[in-house]
């Protein structure tokens, strides 16, 4: 497992912990992003295709995948930055002189006695949900505790196994994963393939949400418009977005009670507002 490192805000300079996700390789060793944390990182104004993702190779196999590039929020200022990582060199074959082929490990014949059922695919448990936390309030940002710096929930819930997001129906899925993870019952996603330049409504009963999956930082029009659909509906509101949240935002959200979360590719969402922490701790 990475060691989590200070990452500092172009913006505002704080620092924030990071912990660089694990992904899993073809071959079944984990794949983590080499971080160059010698060069500065980048403030996330647009996202493009070609910088969403980055290529990892394999300290195993050496196979080459395209994995989600490294994002922290800051938990200060709001401001999402993309952490450098460092490029693919030339490494010599497998099976070369000086790099003896991977030899996998054997699996054994018979199961260990008393070992513990493997976990079912279908299964929506995973990290918990302080990993690839990239609002910090005192926990590494994406680190394995769960909810590091919180209050445990009164009845302890599955850890969240998130989803990459790939595309906008990615983002509306995880959201709605996540919020009947919180508790939250029969939560609803609308028909059809979400719009990339829109924001997605999920309902369920006593919760009004909205996705918006776009490449800009959500505003205070979009802050006040689902609080003034739940104040309707005498719901809770909860607002997701991929590119984190505009200052007014996050004020406004802050009086209203609204919680904010921000979702990095990995599909992990991250609160960045003290509703957002409560609503986390103490669920639906």
């Amino acid at each position: 497992m990475a060691e989590a490192v200070p990452v500092r805000c172009p913006a505002c300079l704080r620092e924030n912990g990071y912990t660089a996700p694990v992904f899993p390789c073809a071959c079944g060793s984990p794949v983590v992003p080499p971080l160059d944390l010698a060069a500065e990182p980048l403030p996330l104004t647009r996202r493009t295709w070609s910088q969403t993702w980055v290529a990892v190779r394999c300290g195993a196999c050496g196979r080459e995948g395209e994995w989600p590039h490294p994002e922290v929020g800051c938990a200060s200022c709001g401001t999402v930055v993309r952490i450098p990582v460092h490029p693919l060199t030339a490494e010599p074959r497998a099976g070369s002189p000086g790099h003896p082929p991977h030899r996998p490990r054997p699996t054994p014949a018979h199961p260990a006695p008393d070992a513990p059922d493997a976990p079912d695919a279908s299964d929506t448990s995973g990290p918990g949900p302080g990993q690839g936390r990239s609002q910090g309030r005192g926990a590494a940002v994406g680190g394995t505790g769960a909810g590091q710096g919180h209050a445990s929930p009164p009845a302890r819930r599955p850890a969240f196994r998130p989803l990459t997001i790939r595309t906008a129906r990615d983002a509306v899925t995880t959201a709605a994963l996540y919020l009947r993870w919180l508790g939250f019952q029969d939560v609803s996603q609308p028909d059809g393939r979400p719009l990339p330049s829109a924001a997605v409504d999920l309902r369920a009963p006593g919760l009004v949400a909205q996705v918006d999956p776009t490449t800009a930082p959500a505003g205070l029009r979009a802050v006040e418009c689902v609080w003034l659909n739940g104040l309707t509906s005498c719901a809770t509101s909860v607002y997701f977005a991929l590119a984190g949240y505009t200052d007014e935002a996050r004020m406004r959200a802050d009086d209203l009670g609204i919680p904010l979360f921000v979702m990095d590719l990995t599909g992990m969402p991250q609160p960045v507002n003290d509703p957002a922490d409560e609503l986390l701790g103490t669920g639906a």
